[in-house]
């Protein structure tokens, strides 16, 4: 690899994957991770950030395997007491995971900005790849549905996704700015790819786009810009993206997510079994078998999109 870095645009889980991958196949230093804050709310008090979390507790080694977020080895004393008392438990806050909540909230109370909150955090981790929030500014994912608005942890924890989706928007994004650590990467010359993660481009990646400047940002910068793709034939590797796709009157498939970044992306990374569409994408193509079960699936994926980023430069 080249000297330089690779700047991703990420989500919560599916992102993440990809993102430990790149971070153990890239030298120090190498990994700068735009995180989606769409799905960041106030609970309890607290500032939750939950793709921020899962992305500092996937790279730092701490993920819980089990349930796909929130830390391993977790206790469960806060929410059960809360219970008791009669308190809200529909969003489930770990012992260890409310630690990292309640000093994220300290500290933004006292003044720090969430960029520097996150990058201390993940330092502390022992992370070396920088985990920057999108903006340092209040942007919230608002789901529109025949029940009404609802915030977005409303409708994907609270709800379980159920309710039928008719538009989405995101609020706060028109006043808000780009957070100066992607800004600022957006501009190094030592910038060497992008790459779209394999998250929700609705839910998680469109929060990050909805920033003013950011689509001119990456259209102007000359470097590839790489979508790996979430979709495996008519089906999402995980969450509502497919149920999403249906309810906005989208089919879903690897060509419409192509269609979704058309006019962004260089390059396109389709998973191995939809390689007969490949010459229907419209810009270069890399196969891969984009699954990421195992460690070693994160590697091969973030090989592979490495691979693809020198191919395309």
């Amino acid at each position: 690899m080249a000297d330089g870095f690779i700047l991703v645009l990420s989500g919560g889980v599916g992102g993440a994957k990809l993102c430990l991958g790149l971070q153990r196949m890239l030298p120090t230093g190498s990994l700068r991770i735009a995180v989606n804050t769409g799905d960041d709310f106030e609970h309890l008090g607290l500032r939750i950030c939950p793709d921020i979390d899962t992305t500092i507790y996937t790279l730092s080694g701490l993920a819980n395997p089990e349930l796909g977020w929130g830390r391993r080895d977790e206790t469960w004393t806060f929410m059960r007491t809360l219970a008791t008392l009669g308190g809200e438990t529909w969003f489930q806050l770990g012992d260890g995971d409310l630690a990292l909540h309640v000093e994220r909230t300290r500290r933004l109370g006292s003044g720090e900005t969430l960029s520097a909150v996150t990058g201390d955090i993940a330092s502390r981790l022992g992370i070396d790849a920088a985990i920057i929030p999108m903006s340092d500014d209040p942007v919230r994912t608002i789901v529109t549905t025949a029940e009404g608005e609802l915030g977005f942890q409303d409708y994907f924890v609270r709800q379980r996704c159920a309710p039928v989706v008719s538009s989405l928007h995101f609020r706060g994004a028109e006043a808000a700015q780009v957070a100066d650590g992607v800004r600022q990467s957006l501009r190094s010359p030592d910038l060497l790819s992008i790459v779209i993660a394999p998250s929700n481009p609705y839910l998680s990646v469109d929060p990050i786009l909805s920033l003013p400047e950011m689509r001119s940002m990456l259209r102007e910068r000359g470097v590839p810009v790489i979508a790996v793709t979430p979709i495996i034939g008519d089906a999402a590797v995980k969450g509502p993206t497919a149920k999403i796709m249906r309810e906005l009157g989208v089919t879903p498939s690897p060509l419409a997510i192509v269609e979704h970044y058309r006019g962004l992306i260089d390059g396109f990374v389709l998973d191995s079994r939809d390689a007969a569409l490949a010459d229907c994408v419209g810009v270069p193509v890399q196969l891969c078998d984009t699954l990421m079960v195992t460690l070693e699936d994160r590697e091969r994926v973030a090989s592979s999109v490495l691979e693809f980023s020198l191919r395309l430069a």
